[in-house]
């Protein structure tokens, strides 16, 4: 038991320093140092703020004046000026018509505050998520990470809207009617009042934190069921290939059962909360009424004054209704928050050296000197490469699975650095240049293509921001796919849908190796770029590449060792080294590894055949 007690303590300490860690990271974006508009905004906010509150709590003392004014039993306060009661009614509505037009005004000026801090926070979370290495996005589920991002967005946006004109103003109220309160009775209402205030704060402080950690348990729960969707949706074919319709509804279902069981925790506990703060409340307004209902009866207080004071309680009691809904979202909020800056703190992985320069590309020549690479210590994938590719010369890099022939890809595109080792373009360690610049001078044709879902012509002019219509046609014309485009019902604004799947595998390496065209890249990395496609549409895209890899350095990692026959150079890779290297006839004539794989490719092809017919 003392475990438990020293644990929760222990969570809940983390948990105050993370709201607070929130609330720090928020506010500058609520003072910019750059942005003086947004604090003059800022100031004028609280002053009109401030003046609402004033016509606020000055409100019932028209409206006690009024009463008494009508009952003529008490002498009119001199502030009145005189005025009777029809005089003191209007004054009443107009004050009313001025508190919440003070408030109106206060969110209207706060309002594009509120929407740029929300954007620029939205804007630096999206940007770090992508300067996040492969190694994270590989081991991260995308439909969570965007869970916590959206919820954590709207986080931030409940936090600017209700904790600065909810939480503060509240407190700026209740301290200015206790003040009212004490100056014109005496200090018995205010000791009522604060101590009614306070016992509803610790209760709803102390209830709403138990129900935060019943609220991530169904916020995981949520995240679970919505990732376990998304995947399943992304894997639709899948899906269908496997006949498991069912099987998928058995387990986003089995989600969803944990997460109802969660929510109606949560819902249980929200009865409890908003049952014990209606008590409080009662008790509290119910002992203010008695105290003046006494005054009166004993002459020492006004009928007006029984109204206002019942008016302030009713002031008082309807925010505080609001603060325990307020409270708790807020919490709520600092907890999704909390995930999301948990996320702006991930470090990156890659990242590049201050007063890095760009890469300068002059000929293409590509170095690997004694590189060794492991993805995860005790796992080294590569095991001191040394490889010199000449500016203009196709290298193929070929080996079984898991010799490491995508990691070379992975490392030129600099997706990750070296254990030890360097490599260099043009003499330039990757590492002592900006990653942006490593890749605008490498193209990458992968095995899968993935899409947007948009258009055709977005997809091929994604390898070029800025391109125009006439550009973007003659890379699908040299990649052989112009034809086949405009003869689509809306030609290029045909849109390719999820992943691309409304084309073909063909289609969508067509489309992959016009937008690397219109990149124009002086270093070109085939990463198996045809290996998932039949015999007859890999001939054919073989001569697109062949046409997209002359004048530049291309680096090909190819499984099907007929497509790089013709290289100047083959390097055969296995178990993190290099075996051999030479051109295709003279290492068939040396009859080592390379031969072996030839002829092991040469028995399957020829069992497919044998298969087909």
């Amino acid at each position: 038991m003392r475990r438990s007690t020293t644990t929760d303590a222990r969570l809940a300490a983390d948990q105050r320093r993370s709201g607070l860690r929130t609330v720090r990271a928020v506010a500058p974006y609520l003072w910019p140092a750059d942005a003086p508009w947004v604090r003059n905004r800022v100031v004028l906010a609280v002053a009109v703020l401030v003046l609402a509150k004033i016509v606020t709590v000055a409100t019932p003392l028209f409206f006690a004046a009024a009463v008494d004014s009508l009952g003529g039993t008490a002498p009119t306060p001199a502030w009145t000026l005189g005025a009777g009661a029809v005089g003191l009614t209007l004054a009443y509505g107009l004050a009313r018509i001025g508190g919440v037009g003070f408030q109106q005004l206060r969110d209207l000026v706060f309002n594009r505050v509120g929407q740029r801090a929300l954007r620029m926070i939205a804007l630096e979370t999206f940007r770090h998520i992508h300067a996040l290495s492969l190694r994270y996005h590989i081991t991260r589920k995308t439909g969570g990470l965007s869970r916590i991002i959206e919820r954590g967005v709207k986080g931030v946006d409940f936090l600017l809207r209700f904790l600065l004109f909810s939480m503060g103003p509240l407190v700026l109220e209740i301290l200015m009617i206790g003040a009212v309160l004490w100056w014109l009775f005496d200090a018995w209402y205010l000791a009522v009042v604060m101590g009614t205030i306070a016992a509803y704060v610790w209760f709803t402080f102390a209830v709403t934190e138990w129900r935060v950690k019943i609220r991530k348990v169904m916020n995981d729960q949520d995240t679970d069921a919505n990732q376990k969707a998304i995947d399943s949706l992304l894997n639709f074919e899948t899906v269908k290939y496997f006949n498991a319709e069912d099987r998928e509804a058995r387990r986003y279902d089995g989600a969803m059962e944990k997460y109802v069981a969660a929510a109606i925790k949560t819902n249980t506990s929200l009865a409890f909360l908003n049952f014990g703060q209606a008590v409080i409340i009662t008790f509290g307004l119910v002992a203010v009424m008695v105290m003046a209902a006494i005054g009166v009866s004993r002459g020492q207080m006004t009928v007006g004054d029984f109204v206002m004071v019942n008016a302030y309680m009713v002031q008082i009691t309807m925010p505080l209704n609001f603060l325990g809904t307020v409270y708790r979202e807020i919490r709520q909020a600092l907890v999704d928050m909390g995930e999301m800056f948990d996320l702006l703190e991930q470090p990156a992985e890659v990242t590049d050296r201050p007063g890095a320069p760009a890469l300068a590309v002059t000929g293409g020549r590509i170095e690997f000197d004694a590189v060794r690479f492991a993805y995860e210590p005790g796992r080294t994938i590569l095991k001191g490469v040394t490889l010199d590719v000449a500016p203009g010369q196709t290298v193929a890099i070929v080996g079984p699975s898991g010799s490491g022939k995508s990691t070379i890809g992975r490392l030129l595109f600099r997706f990750y650095d070296v254990t030890d080792g360097a490599i260099r373009i043009d003499g330039q360690d990757l590492r002592e240049v900006t990653q942006g610049s490593i890749h605008a001078a490498i193209g990458v044709v992968p095995q899968d293509t993935v899409l947007f879902n948009d258009t055709v012509g977005y997809n091929i002019a994604y390898g070029r921001d800025g391109a125009t219509q006439a550009e973007i046609e003659a890379a699908a014309r040299a990649a052989r796919i112009h034809d086949f485009i405009v003869s689509l019902p809306q030609g290029y604004q045909t849109v390719v849908g999820e992943r691309g799947l409304k084309l073909s595998g063909g289609e969508k390496q067509r489309v992959g190796i016009a937008r690397t065209l219109l990149k124009d890249p002086p270093i070109l990395v085939l990463d198996e770029a045809t290996s998932a496609l039949d015999t007859e549409t890999e001939r054919d895209i073989q001569t697109s590449l062949r046409g997209l890899g002359q004048g530049r350095t291309v680096i090909a990692i190819a499984h099907r060792l007929s497509t790089i026959a013709d290289a100047d150079r083959i390097v055969v890779l296995e178990d993190g080294q290099i075996v051999e290297e030479g051109r295709h006839d003279v290492l068939l004539a040396r009859d080592g590894r390379y031969a072996q794989l030839w002829r092991l490719q040469e028995a399957e092809d020829a069992d497919a055949d044998m298969a087909a017919e």
